[in-house]
Order: C-alpha cells, then sequence, then structure tokens
C-alpha cells in the first residue's frame, strides 16, 4: 500500500464562491454555508483541474492507494479580519472534507484545518479542533507556524510557549500537527512557494533548539517538503550543534523526533533527504495533485510521480520503502489500514 500523507482537498466551486462572498461583506451577510450536494463533490474529485487527469485518477495513476487530505493550505488566509472569516471558512472546508471521506471512506481520511489567528491565542482553534477529533473523526491537523502570512509581523518561533496549549491537546487528542505554512503577502520577495519552504526551515530550527519535545515527549510532528531547506544545509546545522550540551544531543538527533514527508520533486532530493533523516522518520508524500503536477520533460511523466524514485533506490531495504509508503504513517496518525 502507498499513502499520500500530504494531500489537499478537491471541492466544488461553491466553496471559491463563498470564500469570496466572505471576503466582500466581512460577515454583514451572516456566516451562511457551502451548498454542495454528494454528486458535486464526487465530481470534483474527478474534475481536471492542477494535473494532466482529475484528482482520483492522478492518484491512481501516481500508484497512491490511500491519502490522508487536508485543505489548501495556500487558501486558508489566517491573516485576514476580522478573525471569524477564518473560523467560518476552515469549518466548511473541513466540512467538505469529512463528507468526501464519508462518500470514499477507502480512499482518504481527513486532515483537520486549524482556524489559526494571527494575533490571537492559540486556543482559538480548540473549538473547531474538537469538533473534528470528536465528531468527524480526523486522525491530525495542519500547523502553520506563520498565520501573519508574511506580513511583516512575526509570529513566535515554535518552541515559544505560545505554542505549548496547542501541542497539550494534540497529546491530549494524540494526533499528528503537520507543519505547512499558508500564503505569503509578499509575493514579489517570497511567493507562497518559496515561502513555505522558509517558513518550514525556520519552524524545524525553532523546535530543535527549545525543550518542546523534552516537556512533550509523546507530541507528534510532522515537517511539510521534506523540512524545508534543513536537510540540505545539514552541515552547517550539525556543526553548530557540536557546541551544544552533550545530554542534549546533536542536531541529527534532534531532527529524528520528527517526521519529514516527501514532497520533493527530484531524486536527488528524495535522496538525501532519507539519508539524513533515516527511513524511520518519513512519510511518503506528493501533494497529489499540486504544484509537482506538471509534466517533467526529463520524464515525460508529471514531477509528482516520485514512487519510482523510492522503489529505485538501493541504499534502503525492501522493508525500509515500505515504511515509507505506509508504515510510519499508519503508525504515526492510528489509521486502521494495513501496509
Amino acid at each position: 500500500m502507498i499513502i499520500d500523507s500530504h494531500a489537499h482537498t478537491s471541492a466544488p466551486a461553491t466553496l471559491g464562491a463563498y470564500k469570496a462572498g466572505l471576503l466582500s461583506h466581512r460577515g454583514a451577510h451572516g456566516r451562511g454555508k457551502v451548498m454542495y450536494t454528494d454528486q458535486m463533490l464526487l465530481d470534483s474529485w474527478n474534475r481536471k483541474e492542477m494535473a494532466p487527469t482529475g484528482h482520483l485518477e492522478h492518484a491512481k495513476n501516481l500508484q497512491i492507494d490511500f491519502q490522508l487530505v487536508s485543505p489548501r493550505p495556500f487558501q486558508t488566509m489566517p491573516s485576514e479580519k476580522p478573525g471569524y472569516l477564518v473560523q467560518w471558512y476552515i469549518h466548511e472546508v473541513n466540512r467538505i472534507i469529512n463528507d468526501s471521506v464519508r462518500l470514499m471512506p477507502d480512499k482518504m481520511v481527513g486532515i483537520g484545518g486549524l482556524p489559526q489567528e494571527a494575533g490571537e491565542p492559540v486556543d482559538v482553534v480548540f473549538k473547531e479542533m474538537e469538533h473534528c477529533v470528536k465528531e468527524y473523526g480526523f486522525k491530525g491537523f495542519l500547523l502553520n507556524p506563520d498565520p501573519f502570512e508574511n506580513d511583516g509581523v512575526k509570529a513566535p518561533p515554535l518552541g515559544d510557549r505560545y505554542w505549548y496549549p496547542l501541542y497539550e491537546k494534540a497529546v491530549e487528542y494524540d494526533v499528528p500537527l503537520h507543519i505547512h505554512t499558508a500564503g505569503s503577502r509578499n509575493p514579489e520577495r517570497e511567493p507562497y512557494n518559496m515561502y513555505f519552504v522558509n517558513e518550514e526551515t525556520t519552524a524545524v530550527w525553532g523546535l530543535i533548539k527549545s525543550t518542546v519535545f523534552e516537556d512533550f515527549p509523546e507530541l507528534k510532528i510532522v515537517c511539510s517538503h521534506g523540512g524545508g531547506a534543513i536537510p540540505y544545509q545539514i552541515g552547517r546545522f550539525q556543526s553548530v550543534s557540536t557546541k551544544w550540551p552533550a545530554e542534549r544531543g546533536t542536531f541529527i538527533d534532534r531532527m529524528r523526533k520528527m517526521y519529514f514527508d516527501s514532497v520533493l520533486y527530484s531524486k536527488e532530493a528524495l535522496e538525501l533527504l532519507i539519508k539524513v533523516v533515516g527511513p524511520d522518520n518519513i512519510l511518503f508524500g506528493s501533494e497529489c495533485p499540486g504544484v509537482g503536477s506538471n509534466i517533467d520533460p526529463d520524464r515525460g511523466t508529471t514531477f509528482d510521480d516520485i514512487v519510482p524514485h523510492i522503489k529505485d533506490f538501493d541504499f534502503i531495504t525492501a522493508e525500509e520503502k515500505q515504511k515509507i509508503f505506509s508504515g510510519n504513517a499508519i503508525r504515526l496518525f492510528n489509521l486502521d489500514l494495513e501496509g
């Protein structure tokens, strides 16, 4: 089995219309809801949009059997004001994900969006978090390390006490937090695709330098896109860590308290990630369909067709490959599946 641990929802066009309405009237027309039927949902999962085929067919073409489906992060707008717009929008996206899982339980499970509000206490997400765990049975949540969306104000690093109430809830519910930023309000310098990488690098550094994993030894953290730049600059960080107290371990030791997905679209980058982090700490992810769903002219297939890369690696065993493809995700997210 191959589980895509980093996938985002497809949705009917009425979700976009709902968001446009919220941003236009700023709540003056009330909360409302996204209107759709089961057939509209199914159609959206089969609509050709970001890939050469529809979502479900593209996943099948990439040899993916099951997906962990979350909101599309760049659409989540956590920096918008008033904050109830964020709450309303995220609630509707989570509802769409839950209904999609209801219709296709053999293909996906839900990973919830957290309605983080820039500048507000992190506990604003708790009501939605409880709803998603207890009513929807979602298996994890996206965690945005920068709800300000690159507007010039900086959120506290992930090792800061600001985040501790959220970590306590994640441990209480036994759900992983999957680090993934949202949009960028400075697209000329850092478009969101680049800002993802920069913020995820900062997020990993903030956690490793902190005492979070000592304070929350059962906390499960996944970092998107192979950990940002961290694995590819590992010599610098490992060198710095030689001056840390011996009991803290090295930078790489502490990295291995986290998990990293394989949403990297080159064989060389995937190879380096696996060698640095180790196969026990990597979850297969392709973000299917998404940024990588364009045709790679050198291969004649899409960039996110990365299963063949991993299958071809001769420096890891068949057992280690299966851990990456499904075993680690099943264990970490408490999935009722067999790898």
